[in-house]
């Protein structure tokens, strides 16, 4: 096996080290003292590349491996761990949630945005009494015909107050089936759907 970096893998970490010390460190005291959100630095992430490093190009994602993407979070994080868990929920629990199995049509709607930074995703799945055991969670989505009724609360959600696009979990079957869990992308604006604090 060979365990060396590649060109690309090399191009990769210093791009994401480079903005990190350029782009995140200046301010990130005040930032994570204040508890404000980098929506500038998150733009211009997304203007390079990494909001969507894993998504397909077609989707206006980078298109790039595994690898590319833990080196630029390992850079990242060692600035500005909260710049970095934003790109890590964005990529991680959206991104690749939608590009592996969402619909084309859902692909189509919700990745280039994601993937360009202009918006930011979340994903809610802990709750006050579950946690985030999954089976075990109150939220449940009732089926109607032509849409479905979520009815639920969602606690500790990374991006829950900045997201545009939610992935939520609901149960549609009985408690403790793993196998009753579906999740639903819920956007920003969506009647009945709040953020608190």
């Amino acid at each position: 096996m060979n365990f060396n970096l590649s060109e690309e893998h090399l191009m990769i970490r210093e791009a994401a080290r480079d903005f990190a010390r350029t782009e995140l460190l200046p301010g990130v005291i005040e930032r994570d003292t204040n508890q404000t959100f980098p929506h500038e630095q998150i733009k211009k992430l997304g203007e390079l590349g990494f909001m969507g490093m894993m998504v397909d190009p077609k989707y206006s994602g980078s298109g790039l491996d595994t690898i590319s993407y833990v080196l630029a979070m390992e850079e990242l994080s060692k600035i500005d761990a909260s710049a970095s868990v934003v790109v890590s929920v964005n990529n991680s629990l959206v991104c690749w949630g939608l590009d592996t199995f969402g619909s084309e049509a859902q692909k189509e709607k919700y990745l280039p945005r994601l993937a360009a930074g202009e918006h930011i995703g979340a994903f809610c799945l802990s709750e006050p009494e579950a946690g985030s055991d999954a089976t075990s969670q109150s939220t449940t989505a009732e089926d109607k015909g032509d849409y479905y009724l979520l009815n639920g609360t969602k606690n500790w959600i990374t991006h829950g107050l900045s997201a545009e696009t939610t992935v939520v979990l609901a149960r549609t079957g009985e408690l403790l089936d793993s196998r009753g869990i579906t999740a639903f992308v819920v956007e920003r604006g969506t009647p009945g759907f709040r953020g608190g604090k």
